[in-house]
This record gives structure tokens, C-alpha cells and sequence, in this order.
């Protein structure tokens, strides 16, 4: 089916939920798409921060095809083998000693929300259900977690929203310190908010934010659906920042692909979601499990990390020069292989030109630019995505009024 014809027959039949750009995309190979015309282009979105090893990896392929002849799903009625050994190995390489399996990155931290709750309400009874979020945060679509978003524009027209959460100003801790009372259960925070244009936690920030919640007996809880799996250059972000949290979730590239979220939590807080409390159908699946496995192993055998965390840098190098070079850049932030680049022009436009320059690039907002690379990225595939940016900065430049 051509795109033309692709596009037109989706567009009428499915929901309108998303604007998608204008190709097919049928097939990848390590950094690389194809669409359905042939035409090549160098992915710096991986599936939105998802395919970390990127396209047709051997070792997740081969995983995946082994698994998928085994045993596809048997629910979680039994015990599946790749499901405990994923769950050991995220134990064995966190804070965490407990791990529930779900499909999504809104499921994860679903789970956690009702996992704080739980433990409150068992500690302290119903009146201590409350969690503080950040403005500008994104948690996912599900209601609770839309909720728990710091974003007008991710909750409109789903009112009434879920009652119990509450919203401060990100790295600010002062404000966080006067939004907690007698019934703040919970804080839930990302180590970057990367929906929300790519904003980096204060190490400071929080250790403090540890502190608070240690010595208010609340919990506290990271969201690394996005900066985990070794985006940042180690396993999990937390790690970076030297603050361990009691609650965290992953999803994205936990899978390299496949989906499948995960909640983890230490014992004494897992504790309190006994059988019965909380569930999944498809969570922890053999098929996303084996996947799983497969992309912890590269990671973690292959030196992955290390090739992660020295492309970050280079990364974050290219992309200050780019802004040193370029009126159009205000700003450059992030960690590790989570970049972003705040821009005086619309952001949706550079993505656009982007795409007829053969670079696939992501819009965080009106003026916000990020790069998720897979963590195979090369030096080459940097200098390429820096030569596509100062070509439509460049042509921004000329087109100006009063050039």
C-alpha cells in the first residue's frame, strides 16, 4: 500500500490521537529506517527513547524468535521462568527488592501510585493518600496518571480529575518543602522531565527531597520509564544523582521494543500489595521478558554503558558548539543520551525539516527539541544530526526578515 494511500485509509479509521509524520516506516537495521518509498533515514527518537540497542539487534532478535516458539503468554496465574530471572536481575542491579511487570510506562507508574496509597493507608489510615507531582511532569494518559501530570494541556477535558495530587515547581525545593501536610503520602518525581522539554534534577535538589521524605515517613518515587535502561549513561538515572528512591518505574527501553513496564519497590513497601490488590493479564509475559533479558545482557556484558555515556558527552559537546554557532538555539540541556535543544523557532518545523534531510528528531514542544538516540549511536551519526541542524538553522537565518 503506498503512503499516500496508507495515510489516507488511517486517517479514516483510526482515531486522531496523533499527528504523525508523512512516512512509512517498514524497516531498520542498528541507527537506521526505511520507509516504504527506500528511502534511509538516522533515528534519533528509537521509538520515543525505546529501541536502546536500535534496529534488528542479534541478540534481541534471536531472543524474541526462541521465546515466541516456546511459550508466548501463559498468564500470571503460573510461574514463567523468563519472568523470574528478569525480576532477579532488576533486583540484583537496584535498591529494590520486589518487582511487578506490566506493559507501559503509565501502568508502571499506575502501580505506584496505588502502591503509596496502600502502604499510607496501612501505616496511617485513609486520611494520608496524598502525592506531590512536578509542574510540567508527564506520567502517562491512564486517569491517574494523567492527574498526576503537571501539564494543563495533558489533562483538559478530562475533568473531574482524580482527587489526592498536587503540584509544585520542579527543582524548587522550598515549594515542595510548604506543599507537604498531615496527608502527603507520597512525591513523585522524574530526574528529568523529558516530555516536559528536558529539564535536569538538582543533585542537591534531591538529596533534599530524600531527606523530606525520609524524615516524614512519606515515600519517594522516580519515574525512570524514560531515563532508565541506560539512557543516562548508567542503568538507572538514580544512580547519577547518588539518591535511592523507595518506588521506581521503567518501561521504554526495558523491552528494547517489546512492551512491558515494571514497578519496583523496596520489600517493606512492597509488602503491601498482597494477592489480590493488584494485577495484569499480559504484565511480565514470556515473550517481553526474554526480550528484556536480552537487552539487560547487551547492556551489562557488551559495554553498552560506557559507549552510552562517552556519546552523551559528545552529544551534549556537538550540541552546545551547534548553539554557540547558531542565534536560533537559546539553550542546550540534558544527560547521558537525553538531549534537549531549546529553540527561538518553532521546534515542529527543524523536526519537519529534519525529515526531508533524512534525520529523524522529536519535538517536546512549541520551542523545545529532543534527541533519544538508540545507545549505539556512533560519532558519525552525531557529526550527521549537527550538520542536518546548522543546515535549517542556516536556512532559518537567510529566510529572517531583514537578513
Amino acid at each position: 500500500m503506498p503512503t499516500e494511500e496508507l495515510k489516507n485509509t488511517s486517517d479514516q479509521i483510526l482515531m486522531g490521537t496523533y499527528t504523525r509524520q508523512p512516512i512509512s516506516i517498514v524497516r531498520g537495521r542498528g541507527m537506521k529506517v526505511y520507509d516504504l518509498e527506500g528511502r534511509e533515514y538516522t533515528d534519533f527518537v528509537a521509538g520515543v527513547a525505546v529501541n536502546v540497542l536500535g534496529h534488528g539487534h542479534p541478540d534481541l532478535v534471536a531472543a524474541i524468535q526462541r521465546q515466541a516458539a516456546q511459550l508466548i503468554h501463559a498468564s500470571n496465574l503460573y510461574y514463567t521462568e523468563p519472568q523470574v530471572k528478569l525480576a532477579q536481575m532488576l533486583v540484583d542491579h537496584s535498591f529494590a527488592e520486589r518487582v511487578f511487570f506490566c506493559n507501559s510506562g503509565a501502568e508502571a507508574n499506575e502501580a505506584a501510585i496505588k502502591l503509596a496509597r496502600r502502604y499510607s493507608h496501612g501505616k496511617y489510615g485513609p486520611g494520608r493518600h496524598e502525592i506531590v507531582t512536578m509542574k510540567n511532569s508527564f506520567h502517562g494518559r491512564t486517569m491517574a496518571t494523567l492527574t498526576a501530570t503537571g501539564q494543563d494541556k495533558v489533562q483538559k477535558g478530562y475533568e473531574p480529575l482524580l482527587p489526592g495530587f498536587s503540584y509544585v515547581e520542579f527543582n524548587h525545593f522550598a515549594k515542595l518543602e510548604q506543599a507537604i501536610g498531615d496527608k502527603t503520602a507520597a512525591v513523585m518525581i522524574e530526574p528529568i522531565q523529558g516530555e516536559g522539554g528536558v529539564h535536569v534534577a538538582d543533585r542537591e535538589y534531591l538529596k533534599a527531597v530524600r531527606e523530606l521524605c525520609t524524615r516524614r515517613d512519606m515515600l519517594l518515587i522516580f519515574d525512570e520509564v524514560q531515563t532508565g535502561m541506560g539512557r543516562t549513561g548508567t542503568l538507572f538515572a538514580y544512580e547519577q544523582f547518588g539518591v535511592e528512591p523507595d518506588i521506581m518505574t521503567l518501561a521504554k527501553g526495558l523491552g528494547g521494543g517489546l512492551p512491558i513496564g515494571a514497578c519496583l519497590a523496596k520489600d517493606s513497601v512492597a509488602q503491601s500489595m498482597p494477592p489480590g490488590s493488584h494485577g495484569s493479564t499480559f504484565g511480565g509475559n514470556p515473550l517481553a521478558c526474554a526480550a528484556a533479558l536480552a537487552v539487560f545482557r547487551v547492556l551489562l556484558e557488551g559495554r553498552v554503558l560506557d559507549h552510552a555515556r562517552q556519546m552523551g558527552d559528545y552529544l551534549a559537546k556537538g550540541l552546545l558548539e551547534c548553539k554557540d554557532r547558531h542565534h536560533a538555539v537559546r539553550a542546550v540541556r540534558g544527560l547521558g543520551l537525553l538531549q534537549g535543544m531549546e529553540v527561538e523557532i518553532d521546534a515542529k518545523s527543524v523536526v519537519s525539516e529534519c525529515l526531508r534531510r533524512g534525520m529523524l528528531i522529536n519535538a517536546t514542544s512549541e520551542r523545545v527539541l529532543r534527541f533519544i538516540p538508540p545507545l549505539i549511536v556512533t560519532e558519525r551519526d552525531i557529526d550527521r544530526l549537527i550538520e542536518v541542524l546548522s543546515h535549517v538553522f542556516n536556512r532559518h537565518t537567510m529566510e529572517s526578515p531583514g537578513h
